[in-house]
């Protein structure tokens, strides 16, 4: 953990299909990586307490959850973890997916990390990870990923919420992945720009 008491985090940024997911577990895999994506928060959360109450209602509603209530999920989330000695903030450093998801929460948690670095996977050719997207929702039978003006909407959608979150961070904080490659492929780029930056 950064003197100051923040958790050295690598934030992982990425368009639907990009694989974020896929290469933040692998990297949390390892020793002295911990992941975490807001994914595996939401579905942690207790339905039963206030927070869990108060998600659902916005949920049930279709409605946006507020930043505010999101990092504060977040902050009772991470001090569970720490307590239950799964992250440890003195040897671990933290790969988180999917949040920050606006730059108000980049600014909500700027008390809380200290960001060795964005991994940004940019898809060089968009049509490529609309059919991997396709694909995907054929074998998992996932309706959601079946169409592709729903598939591009999304894209869309992420273009529209990250960038103000990457131009929240300085530029020489930021390395661009070309997600459209094989897994190991992606890896291998994620690999070498993370032992640049932390390692480095």
């Amino acid at each position: 953990m950064a003197q100051d008491g923040k958790y050295r985090s690598i934030l992982m940024f990425g368009p639907p299909g990009s694989g974020k997911g896929t290469q933040g577990q692998v990297l949390g895999g390892m020793p002295g990586f911990f992941h975490l994506s807001s994914g595996d928060m939401f579905r942690a959360m207790d339905p039963d307490s206030e927070l869990g109450k108060t998600f659902k209602e916005y949920s049930t509603q279709g409605k946006l959850v507020p930043d505010e209530l999101t990092v504060q999920l977040w902050r009772e989330h991470m001090k569970g973890l720490v307590s239950a000695g799964d992250f440890v903030p003195d040897s671990d450093v933290l790969i988180l997916d999917g949040i920050p998801r606006s730059r108000a929460q980049a600014e909500m948690l700027a008390e809380n990390l200290e960001v060795l670095m964005l991994v940004h996977l940019q898809a060089s050719d968009e049509d490529a990870l609309v059919a991997r997207m396709r694909k995907r929702a054929l074998e998992q039978h996932r309706q959601d990923d079946a169409n592709e003006e729903t598939i591009r909407n999304r894209f869309k959608a992420y273009a529209a919420e990250t960038e103000p979150v990457l131009g929240y961070y300085p530029a020489e904080l930021i390395s661009i992945v070309d997600a459209v490659s094989t897994p190991l492929g992606v890896l291998s780029q994620v690999v070498d720009a993370v032992r640049a930056k932390v390692e480095g």
